[in-house]
């Protein structure tokens, strides 16, 4: 493996048909864990306002949650590229300040790139971050900011449309492009006609990479788990559980036990 993942790194990852992986980390702990096991892109996604902060949407986080949060990460990773995730109203403004804040990540919070949600419609502020020399990476199809203009979260279906959006991010300079709730024929046609790497999340095996959120995977957060989220473990439950143990044992007057004392 190389010891840093770049632009360049994900660019010749699709050239080889070699997967991306991707997943979304909030904190020190779990960043480490990913950047150690080998994970290409860790996302600071503003999903930590549903999978940390208990919100119901993500439009309430904000820029400086975002920039404490991706710190964080970028603190325990070597390899992973890590890219922060443009909050709701940090670029919608004006270009001015999409730049200013796309900026805010790369140099105040470490990451190496930037997200934000749209396709042709924020062509002209992916262009302008770009050419501030900061890297882009699109997300298209179903965007968790737009929830209420979609009317919730609906599978994207308009084919035409969908890739129109990835040939105008791509053209404008993106990086990378997430596809979100996309039929997998949908997703295949786009990975194929567009040079840049393709992350799926609910969009079928054919993209380059792939992205879960992190809390889905590991069993934390059970409030609303989409279709397209495979659980590989369940440490909600085992957290519980601990946690019950040590409780009876306070209680009980087992712990600390003669090992924790002094």
């Amino acid at each position: 493996m190389e010891k840093t993942v770049t632009v360049n790194t994900l660019l010749k990852m699709k050239r080889e048909a070699k997967k991306i992986v991707m997943l979304t980390a909030y904190d020190f702990p779990f960043a480490k864990i990913l950047d150690e096991t080998g994970v290409d892109i860790v996302l600071v996604g503003d999903s930590l306002g549903m999978v940390v902060q208990g919100g119901k949407t993500t439009l309430s986080v904000t820029m400086d949650e975002m920039i404490y949060h991706t710190r964080m990460v970028a603190k325990a990773t070597q390899r992973a590229m890590v890219v922060g995730d443009m909050p709701f109203m940090s670029y919608q403004v004006s270009v001015q300040d999409a730049i200013y804040n796309a900026g805010r990540f790369l140099k105040e919070a470490g990451a190496a790139m930037v997200k934000l949600e749209g396709g042709a419609t924020v062509c002209n502020t992916i262009e302008a971050i770009s050419r501030a020399d900061i890297p882009v990476m699109a997300h298209i199809g179903l965007t968790p900011q737009s929830v209420h203009k979609m009317g919730g979260y609906r599978i994207q279906r308009e084919e035409e449309r969908l890739l129109e959006d990835a040939k105008r991010v791509a053209s404008a300079g993106a990086s990378a492009v997430v596809l979100e709730c996309i039929p997998s024929s949908i997703a295949q046609k786009i990975t194929e006609s567009v040079e840049i790497p393709t992350i799926g999340i609910g969009a079928g095996v054919h993209c380059d990479g792939q992205v879960l959120v992190l809390h889905d995977l590991l069993g934390l957060y059970d409030r609303r788990v989409p279709r397209f989220v495979k659980r590989y473990a369940d440490l909600g439950r085992m957290a519980r559980e601990a946690i019950l143990r040590y409780g009876e044992e306070v209680r009980g007057g087992i712990f600390p036990s003669s090992e924790q004392s002094f």
